[in-house]
C-alpha cells in the first residue's frame, strides 16, 4: 500500500508541474517501501532510489524556478521558493548520511516527506500556481503576490504555518542530529524522543488536512466529495431503521446575471451570504449543508418526513429573501433569492441517493419554472397540500 497519495488536493493546474508532483510522489513511495525491505536486500535497491529521487527533485525544482522566471513571478515569492528548494535538497542528503544509524528510518523518512509535501505541494506551489494564473489573466505580479496574503480563509493559513513550522522543526532536528556523536546514547534517546514527538504532531495536522480536504474553500461548508459519502451513509442508516430521509437542492436565481452585472467577487461574497443564511435556517445538528457545484447548495435532513422537509425549504428561501441583497440583473425580484427543490421518503433500497436527488432536483426545476424566489416538493408528499408547495414570492 502507497504511504503517499496522489489526489486531487496536490493539483496545481500548472500541468508539467503536476506531472512532476506526481512523479516525485510516486518515488517518494518507492523509497518508503524500500526502507522496510529486508536487509540482505534493503541497501542496494535503496541507493539506487534514493538516487534517482534526489536527481528527479533537481531537475523539478530548475524546472519550476525556470517557469517563475519566464512568467515574471514576484522575485519575492521566488527567493522563497529557492530557499525551501535548496534547504530540502540539504535536509533529505543529511538523513540520508546517517540512515543506517536511524533508530527507525522508515518513520523519520516518511514523516520528514509528508510535512515536505504539505508544505511545499499544498502551500507554496498551490500559490505558485494561483500567481502564475492571476498574472496570465494579466494582473501585475506584485498585486498577484501581495493578495497571496489574503487568498485563503484564516483556518487554511493557520494549518499551513503548522505544517510549515513542523517542517522547520523537522529539518532543525535533522540537520542537529547529522552532526550529533552517535556514541552518546544519552543524547540519541532524546533526539529519538523529540522527533517521536514531532510526529505525533504531524498524526494530529494530517487528521486537520482530512478535515480541510472535505471542505468547500470558499464557502467553509462541507465540500461535494464528503456530500456523497453523507448521502450515502444516511441513505443506508435510513433504509435499515425505516425512518424518512429529505434532502434540499437550493439553486440561487439568477446567479449568472449576478455575476455579469456586479462581477465574480461580488459573486463569492453573496454565495458566502446565502450559504449562511441557510445554516441559519438549519435547526439540528444532525442536517448537512454542502455545495453541490457552481451556485448549488444541497442539504441533508436526516429523519424528516415531507412535511418536516417543507418546512426547512420554507425557512430556507425566507432566510435569504430577508438577506435583501440587491440583484439589478435579475428580472424579477431585483434582490437575490433562491429556489428550492425538496424530496422526502424512506429509502426502499440502501442506495437510494440517486433517486432522492433525482426528485429534488425535478422539484428545483418545477420551483424555478415556477417563477423563482419559492420551494417545491417532491411527489409523493402526503403530509403537505399541493396548493401549499409554493411559498409567497
Amino acid at each position: 500500500m502507497d504511504t503517499f497519495v496522489w489526489d486531487q488536493n496536490f493539483v496545481t493546474g500548472l500541468s508539467d508541474v503536476d506531472e512532476q508532483h506526481h512523479a516525485l510522489v510516486d518515488l517518494f513511495n518507492e523509497l518508503s517501501l524500500s526502507l522496510f525491505l529486508s536487509d540482505a536486500q534493503r541497501e542496494g535497491v535503496l541507493h539506487d532510489t534514493f538516487d534517482r529521487l534526489v536527481a528527479y527533485t533537481r531537475y523539478h525544482f530548475r524546472d519550476e524556478e525556470a517557469l517563475m522566471r519566464e512568467v515574471g513571478v514576484d522575485l519575492r515569492h521566488i527567493e522563497i521558493h529557492q530557499g525551501l528548494h535548496q534547504q530540502f535538497v540539504e535536509q533529505v542528503n543529511a538523513m540520508w548520511a546517517r540512515h543506517a544509524t536511524m533508530q527507525d528510518p522508515a518513520e523519520t523518512f516518511v514523516g520528514f516527506l509528508t510535512a515536505w509535501l504539505g508544505l511545499h505541494i499544498l502551500g507554496v506551489d498551490q500559490s505558485m500556481a494561483r500567481q502564475i494564473q492571476s498574472i496570465r489573466r494579466g494582473l501585475p505580479a506584485d498585486q498577484a503576490y501581495e493578495q497571496e496574503t489574503l487568498a485563503h480563509d484564516n483556518g487554511t493559513q493557520a494549518l499551513l504555518k503548522m505544517i510549515g513550522k513542523l517542517y522547520h522543526v523537522l529539518s532543525v532536528q535533522n540537520t542537529e542530529l547529522a552532526q550529533a556523536n552517535q556514541h552518546l546514547e544519552a543524547r540519541v534517546a532524546q533526539r529519538t524522543r523529540e522527533l517521536a514527538l514531532a510526529n505525533e504532531e504531524l498524526q494530529r495536522a494530517n487528521v486537520r488536512l482530512e478535515g480541510f480536504s472535505r471542505t468547500d474553500g470558499l464557502l467553509q461548508i462541507a465540500n461535494r466529495q464528503y456530500f456523497d459519502e453523507r448521502l450515502a451513509e444516511a441513505c443506508a442508516s435510513a433504509f435499515r431503521r425505516r425512518q424518512p430521509l429529505g434532502l434540499l437542492m437550493i439553486d440561487v436565481d439568477e446567479f449568472k446575471r449576478y455575476n455579469d452585472h456586479y462581477g465574480h467577487q461580488a459573486g463569492d461574497a453573496c454565495l458566502q451570504a446565502v450559504a449562511r443564511a441557510v445554516a441559519q435556517a438549519l435547526q439540528r445538528a444532525t442536517d448537512l449543508l454542502a455545495r453541490y457545484g457552481g451556485e448549488e447548495l444541497v442539504v441533508i435532513l436526516p429523519d424528516t418526513d415531507a412535511a418536516g422537509t417543507a418546512v426547512v425549504a420554507q425557512r430556507v428561501v425566507a432566510a435569504v429573501a430577508a438577506l435583501g441583497l440587491p440583484h439589478q440583473g435579475a428580472r424579477a425580484a431585483r434582490q437575490v433569492t433562491v429556489s428550492v427543490g425538496g424530496a422526502s421518503r424512506v429509502p426502499a433500497v440502501r442506495d437510494a441517493g440517486v433517486a432522492l436527488l433525482a426528485g429534488a432536483d425535478q422539484a428545483l426545476y418545477q420551483a424555478k419554472t415556477g417563477g423563482r424566489n419559492r420551494w417545491r416538493l417532491a411527489p409523493p408528499c402526503p403530509d403537505v397540500e399541493p396548493e401549499s408547495t409554493m411559498a409567497t414570492a
